[in-house]
C-alpha cells in the first residue's frame, strides 16, 4: 500500500449449514434478479490473486508463473525465520496487521460458505491461501509475549520500483513484546489463527490445535500488555483503537473453543463496542456485531446489544432507509473515502450476506427495523449482489474492477511485480531507479496480468483513470479481496 490511511462452537466446519442452505437459498433467491455474472469464475480468480502476493520460496504447484522466490532472508536481522507471508498490496512490505485481517476474512468465508466454495472446486486453493498466511504467523510468534509484525521499511520500499525478486530496500523486522506492545496487531493475529483453527479442524487436526494454542497465547498477550504499534504509520495507522480487535479476537476464540470465558469477555466488554457505518481492516466493530449476532448465544440476552448495533450498521449502510448515512456514487456504489474504497463496499456486502442468512434462520425477528423502513433477508442480499455486480462490470463505465474478469478491466494496476517483465523473461536485475524510469512511467499495459486483483475502484462520481501512478484507484490489496471470496461463494448459490 502506498500512502492511503485511513454459530456455533468448536465443532463448526466449513461444510456447515448445508441442510438449511437448500431451503433458505431457494426461498430467498427466487425473489432476486438472475445472476448477471459468472461468480464461480470470479471466485477462482479472486483466490488466484493471492499467489501473486506470496513472499518467500514459492511451492512447485505455484500457478502464477511470472512470480519467483523473494525475500528468503526476511527476519535474519532478528535471528528468526520470517520468510513467507504476503505482500499487502503493490509494494514489497509485509504488514502483519492487514495480513492478519486478510486471513481472518478468508477463514470467515470458508467457515460460513465452505460447502459452496467446495462445490466451486476452490476449497483446496482457499486452504492454501490461508495456510500461506498462518504458517508465517506461527513463525512470527516466537514467544508467549512476542510477535514479529512487519518486515520492510515502507518509506525506503516506496522510494523504489522493483520486482520482489530484485528488491534492494532494507528488510528491517519489527517486533512487539511486553515493553513495546501492539495490541491491535496481536489481537488481529489471534483472530486469524483462531478462525483458521476452525478451517483446518477436520482436514488437519494437529495443525488446527497448533493454530489455536498460538491464538490463545496471542490474545492473552494483547489483552494484558496494551499499547498501539505505530511502525506501520502512516500506511496502516489504527484510528479506531484496539478495543474492536480485542472483541474480534475474543469472538473468534469463543467460536473456536466454545469456552464461556470468551463469551463472558465479549459480554463484560460490550460497552467497548461502537456504533459504526463502515467495516475494514482497521475498524472491526461491525464485524464483531454481525458475528456475535449470528453465533449461538446460548440464550444470553447480553449479546442483544451487539445485534442492535449490527442492525444500525445496515440501516446506515443500505440505501433508501430513514437512517442511511453512507454516501454513494451516482451509479450506486458505496463511497467512504479515497484509497482502496472497494474494501468498504465489499466488507459491508459480505456482512450483509451473512446477516441475511442469519435472519432467514431466525425463529423470532427476521427483519431489521430502520425507523419507518424494514429490511429483510432479500433486501440485504439484493444490496450485496448489487455491490458485487458493480465491481464485476454493472456500472456506468461498464468496466470490471477485477483484473482479468470480463472483457474490459484495468490494464495498469499499481503493482511493482505485475508492471515489470517477469524474471523468467527479463533475467537482468531491475534496479530501484530503473524500475521507475522504464516501467512505472510506461504507458503500456502491465506485462503480467494480475488476475483476480480488485483495484481501489472509482471515485465518488464513478470516474476512473487507468494509470499506474493513480494508486488510490489502481492499487490492489489482499484485504480487499478477502471478504469478496466469501461473498462470491454466497452468490454462486443462485446458479
Amino acid at each position: 500500500m502506498e500512502d492511503f490511511t485511513s454459530s456455533s462452537s468448536s465443532s463448526s466446519s466449513p461444510s456447515r449449514f448445508l441442510g438449511f442452505f437448500v431451503l433458505i437459498f431457494a426461498a430467498i433467491w427466487t425473489q432476486i434478479d438472475a445472476a448477471n455474472f459468472d461468480y464461480r469464475d470470479a471466485l477462482s480468480k479472486s483466490l488466484l490473486f493471492y499467489e501473486a502476493q506470496r513472499s518467500g520460496e514459492l511451492p512447485s504447484q505455484q500457478r502464477v508463473k511470472w512470480r519467483g522466490n523473494s525475500a528468503l532472508d526476511d527476519g535474519s536481522d532478528g535471528n528468526v525465520n520470517l520468510a513467507g507471508g504476503y505482500y499487502d498490496a503493490g509494494d514489497n512490505v509485509k504488514f502483519g496487521f492487514p495480513m492478519a485481517f486478510t486471513i481472518t476474512m478468508l477463514c470467515w468465508g470458508a467457515i460460513e460458505y465452505g460447502r459452496l466454495i467446495d462445490a466451486a472446486g476452490e476449497m483446496g486453493n482457499l486452504r492454501d491461501a490461508i495456510r500461506w498466511g498462518t504458517d508465517y504467523f506461527l513463525r512470527a510468534n516466537t514467544g508467549s509475549s512476542e510477535l514479529w509484525v512487519q518486515v520492510g521499511d515502507p518509506y525506503k520500499d516506496h522510494n523504489c520500483w522493483q520486482r520482489p525478486e530484485d528488491m534492494e530496500s532494507p528488510r528491517k523486522s519489527y517486533l512487539i513484546n511486553q515493553t513495546s506492545p501492539g495490541t491491535e496487531v496481536a489481537a488481529e493475529t489471534s483472530a486469524a489463527l483462531a478462525s483458521a483453527s476452525i478451517v483446518f479442524q477436520s482436514s488437519d487436526p494437529s495443525y488446527s490445535t497448533k493454530l489455536l494454542q498460538s491464538a490463545i497465547r496471542l490474545f492473552q498477550f494483547a489483552d494484558r500488555f496494551r499499547g498501539t504499534f505505530s511502525g506501520g504509520c502512516p500506511f496502516y495507522c489504527s484510528v479506531s483503537g484496539y478495543q474492536d480487535e480485542l472483541l474480534w479476537a475474543a469472538s473468534w476464540l469463543y467460536k473456536s473453543t466454545g469456552s464461556s470465558m470468551y463469551l463472558s469477555y465479549v459480554i463484560d466488554h460490550a460497552d467497548k463496542s461502537g456504533i459504526v457505518s463502515e467495516f475494514s481492516w482497521e475498524n472491526k466493530h461491525a464485524g464483531v456485531q454481525v458475528f456475535l449476532s449470528t453465533v449461538s448465544s446460548g440464550g444470553f440476552d447480553a449479546l442483544k446489544r451487539y445485534k442492535d448495533e449490527a442492525d444500525f450498521f445496515f440501516c446506515a449502510t443500505l440505501p433508501n432507509t430513514s437512517q442511511t448515512q453512507v454516501d454513494r456514487t451516482p451509479g450506486g456504489f458505496i463511497y467512504v473515502r479515497s484509497g482502496a474504497n472497494t474494501q468498504y463496499s465489499i466488507g459491508a456486502s459480505f456482512l450483509a450476506a451473512v446477516y441475511a442468512d442469519s435472519l432467514a434462520q431466525a425463529q423470532v425477528s427476521s427483519t431489521v427495523s430502520c425507523g419507518r423502513t424494514l429490511l429483510g433477508p432479500r433486501d440485504l442480499l439484493n444490496f450485496a449482489k448489487g455491490q458485487a455486480d458493480y465491481i464485476l462490470g454493472d456500472n456506468p463505465r461498464r468496466i470490471s474492477y477485477m483484473v482479468g474478469f470480463g472483457s474490459s478491466f484495468p490494464q495498469q494496476p499499481h503493482h511493482r511485480g505485475a508492471s515489470i517483465e517477469s524474471v523468467a523473461k527479463l533475467h537482468a536485475r531491475v534496479s530501484c531507479g530503473e524500475g521507475f524510469y522504464t516501467w512505472y512511467s510506461s504507458k503500456s499495459p502491465n506485462p503480467n496480468e494480475l488476475t483476480g486483483a480488485i483495484v481501489g475502484g472509482p471515485d465518488r462520481d464513478d470516474s476512473f483513470v487507468d494509470l499506474r501512478s493513480n494508486s488510490a484507484q489502481l492499487e490492489p490489496t489482499t484485504y480487499v479481496n478477502a471478504p469478496f471470496v466469501g461473498l462470491l461463494a454466497r452468490l454462486t448459490a443462485q446458479i
